[in-house]
């Protein structure tokens, strides 16, 4: 089970957001390099990176800072990344510049065309970042919510190609209100591509209960106001993963 520290970008700097709300924003940090290498000397065996600018903009907003966190990590770990990748020309500048993983959220759920073809012209690359408020996909930086159901759309883009889903609770994101097990595992056990949990990890029992359902399919958890604001200690959270899962490859 992975662990993965989030790095959301806002204006060059590191943010975390309530409920997707951008007034709502938290500075943590004005360098964001430093932030990946911090969590990087922590143990962090992946980042996440989110140009919140490009998501509510449709257009990357951002690259400088994802620039200089490419650059800190330096190929020691992968990066995955989402915010306003509307375009292939985007995913392959930003795999050019390093980035591992390219994760496409509203366009794939407005133009589920395009998810396709970035998963043909960039296997292995592409994930998919579903954010669900009730069941229901939303889009837009969370702005609108759709009809869409999360499983029927994650079932269809599981078979486009898509390396993994991400997916997100609205409701518990930046709250520190724990995460919502019951609809991660029950979209895990709807799909073989592995599930990121992402929303509300909280402290150590969310990372203890989400180990117990690594089977499902669940392989990791995106982490951010909780390691930033100390109600999680990173380190001894990947520890404790490992612990439970000490088979479980890197």
């Amino acid at each position: 089970m992975l662990i993965i520290p989030a790095i959301d970008l806002k204006d060059g700097e590191c943010v975390r957001l309530k409920q997707g709300l951008m007034e709502v924003a938290t500075v943590f940090s004005d360098d964001p390099a430093t932030t990946a290498r911090h969590w990087i000397e922590q143990g962090a065996r992946r980042l996440h990176l989110v140009d919140l600018n490009g998501a509510f903009a449709g257009k990357p907003k951002n690259e400088e800072a994802i620039r200089s966190v490419i650059e800190a990590v330096s190929d020691e770990i992968p990066v995955q990344l989402g915010g306003g990748i509307r375009d292939l020309e985007t995913i392959e500048r930003y795999l050019d510049d390093g980035v591992t993983y390219i994760i496409i959220g509203t366009a794939a759920v407005k133009t589920p065309g395009f998810l396709h073809d970035a998963c043909n012209a960039f296997p292995g690359h592409i994930m998919v970042g579903l954010d669900a408020k009730e069941g229901k996909v939303a889009v837009n930086g969370w702005s609108k919510v759709t009809g869409h159901d999360v499983v029927d759309l994650a079932k269809r883009f599981q078979d486009y190609g898509v390396e993994a889903v991400i997916y997100t609770d609205i409701g518990r994101d930046g709250m520190l209100s724990g995460i919502n097990i019951e609809a991660t595992l029950n979209l895990a056990r709807e799909l073989t591509v592995p599930v990121i949990a992402s929303g509300g990890v909280t402290n150590l029992d969310d990372v203890r209960a989400l180990c117990e359902l690594e089977a499902e399919g669940i392989m990791g958890a995106i982490t951010g106001r909780a390691i930033y604001e100390g109600t999680l200690d990173f380190k001894e959270a990947q520890r404790l993963a490992d612990s439970l899962s000490p088979k479980l490859p890197e």
